[in-house]
């Protein structure tokens, strides 16, 4: 028992040491990933002296731990983002990866004279991209990248671990093998395609069920996340024993779920974010402990080489030749080549050489773990000054500072926002807050206040607003002091329309859209005024398939004077003010007070 308390008490120790140094990280910038692997560097035999060489517990708990992080990684990708990069990111998760292994291959068999089979083993440990290295990185960097790039890497980052994880498990199998299997070409591929089949299916109805436990067995808001993580796991174990891609099936998982309405989502992702920490952090630790740093200054210089190869040959030909098919541009490529981070999932599959006793197991996991502290290094360091030397960062303006869902009963929902009011917010001049945005508290100078107390709004003050899912971003330019113009037309509309013209030239701006029956002749005015409740204010908005008509001004008997519309570039955009059942409701309610009348 005394060996066991010791235990907890060393490695509760190391991780909490591994969490302060998150501070360091804010701080200077550094990548905070290199940092947990250095506790695990100073603390293990090289270092403090602890003795920890248990490659078999460090795998098994490295890839429960990647599992956690990929359903977190998955629930908080919107399904607009993976649609908006889909077809890129699958090509870099796969063809990008074979490439990319393919390319190593051939500098290892120069560099170390591996024959090709050995020098394909090491390519594919160091194929795939780390997803929260790079976020984490734009996050304390203080850089929001445009949305197309960070749509990319966020979404292969997600779904080029089974890839790699397929092509390294295949060829430990054949080198342990002593040569090639029976299998072909053909076979493996079969095998490869049903892994990642199996994977998505297995996902998809495991995102099914996620959601329905949730919603009907986590009515406590403490055990709801416990249910979702549980899920999750049981996900990845039942897709692996059936022969699937258990990785593969908890990112789909986890996209499912996390663009499905869940019971209190909020704290589920609250927890999520807290687990994926802890997991990082445990697979980090584990990883430097089991490393010996006294052994890798005699393959130092190759390892280092292979890095520079990675960072400036492989991934730069890989990303190129993947994306020339589609629309980006120089400085877009240019970056996504750049970020292309190796983390935990390289150095844990470089103990796979190990756990099968292969030849020169120790070369491949000190190469790797050699290649991931220099990726970390050179791209973790640069991720920010690299972004503004190509142009890609976004413009902030402002947004919200926090936001926060809350489960209501029944179908009701809301968010609840958060903004501080800079100088020179167009909210602080008079622009009107749209009447689906419910202001409820200011906090000034420290001291809360009911809304309709405060008085008039002041540069610095904190609002809290109930807003409806989905909606808080059209509220960021009027209350930004840096952008509230509206210049893109998000609020007001991008184009003004003629009120009086019929609702059929609508189709005129977009073919696909339906115009309701009997409608066509109707003025837009009307149509609007109607659909609204009889009264409109400025800013109310009608949805109509992918476009969204805006009241920009009226006169002073209610009448709509101006409209602006506003295209969603992502289709309709389904929103929970003014559905169809709601606009029915207000038909039906208006009829019946006439015919009472």
């Amino acid at each position: 028992m005394t060996t066991f308390y010791l235990a907890v008490l060393i490695f509760s120790a190391l991780i909490l040491l591994a969490a302060l140094s998150s501070a360091l990280a804010y701080r200077f910038g550094a990548p905070l990933l290199l940092l947990f692997l250095g506790v695990g560097l100073i603390a293990g035999s090289s270092g403090f002296g602890i003795r920890f060489d248990n490659d078999a517990l460090t795998f098994f708990v490295g890839s429960l731990a990647l599992a956690v992080i990929l359903f977190d990684s998955g629930f908080g990708t919107s399904l607009k983002t993976f649609r908006a990069s889909a077809g890129p990111s699958l090509l870099l998760a796969t063809l990008g990866v074979a490439m990319t292994a393919g390319l190593v291959a051939v500098a290892a068999a120069v560099i170390l004279d591996f024959d090709p089979l050995q020098g394909l083993l090491l390519g594919a440990i160091v194929a795939s991209t780390d997803a929260a290295a790079v976020f984490f990185l734009m996050r304390i960097g203080g850089i929001k990248v445009l949305e197309r790039v960070s749509s990319t890497l966020e979404v292969e980052s997600g779904i080029n671990d089974p890839m790699a994880i397929f092509l390294t498990i295949t060829l430990v199998t054949i080198l342990s093998a002593d040569g090639p299997t029976d299998e072909g070409a053909i076979s493996l591929t079969l095998h490869f395609l049903r892994e990642i089949g199996f994977g998505i299916v297995f996902g998809l109805l495991g995102g099914v069920l996620t959601v329905l436990v949730a919603n009907h067995f986590g009515r406590n808001r403490g055990l709801a996340p416990i249910l979702v993580l549980t899920m999750a796991l049981l996900i990845f174990s039942a897709t692996g024993a059936a022969g699937g891609s258990g990785f593969m099936a908890v990112y789909v998982a986890g996209l499912l779920a996390g663009n499905r309405r869940v019971r209190y989502s909020g704290s589920i992702r609250h927890f999520q974010e807290g687990m994926t920490w802890l997991a990082q952090i445990v697979m980090f630790l584990l990883l430097g402990l089991l490393a010996t740093p006294r052994n890798f200054p005699e393959i130092a210089a190759p390892a280092l080489a292979l890095a520079l190869f990675l960072v400036f040959v492989a991934r730069p030909i890989a990303v190129w030749l993947c994306l020339w098919p589609f629309k980006y541009t120089l400085s877009e490529k240019g970056f996504i080549s750049w970020i292309g981070l190796r983390g935990a999932a390289s150095i844990l599959l470089a103990i796979l050489p190990r756990l099968y006793g292969l030849e020169n197991a120790g070369i491949y996991f000190n190469i790797v773990f050699i290649m991931v502290l220099m990726s970390l290094m050179l791209q973790g360091w640069t991720l920010a000054p690299v972004a503004r030397f190509l142009s890609l960062v976004q413009h902030k303006h402002g947004g919200t500072l926090e936001s926060v869902e809350i489960d209501l009963a029944g179908n009701a929902k809301h968010e609840l926002v958060v903004y501080r009011l800079g100088e020179g917010a167009p909210v602080l001049e008079g622009a009107r807050i749209p009447r689906w945005a419910i202001p409820s508290l200011v906090v000034r100078d420290g001291r809360s206040m009911r809304y309709f107390y405060a008085g008039s709004l002041k540069a610095g003050d904190y609002l809290y607003l109930f807003v409806a899912p989905g909606m808080s971003y059209l509220l960021d330019r009027i209350f930004s002091g840096d952008g509230g113009d509206d210049s893109g037309g998000v609020l007001l509309g991008s184009h003004v329309l003629v009120p009086e013209r019929p609702l059929k030239e609508l189709i005129g701006i977009d073919e696909s859209i339906e115009i309701p029956p009997g409608e066509a002749e109707t003025p837009i005015a009307d149509y609007m005024k109607r659909e609204l409740g009889g009264r409109a204010v400025v800013a109310d908005r009608l949805h109509i398939g992918s476009l969204s008509l805006i009241v920009r001004d009226i006169d002073d008997d209610n009448n709509i004077v101006s409209v602006g519309i506003w295209k969603n570039p992502d289709g309709d955009p389904k929103p929970p003010l003014f559905d169809p059942i709601r606009r029915a409701l207000t038909r039906r309610a208006n009829r019946r007070h006439k015919r009472t009348g």
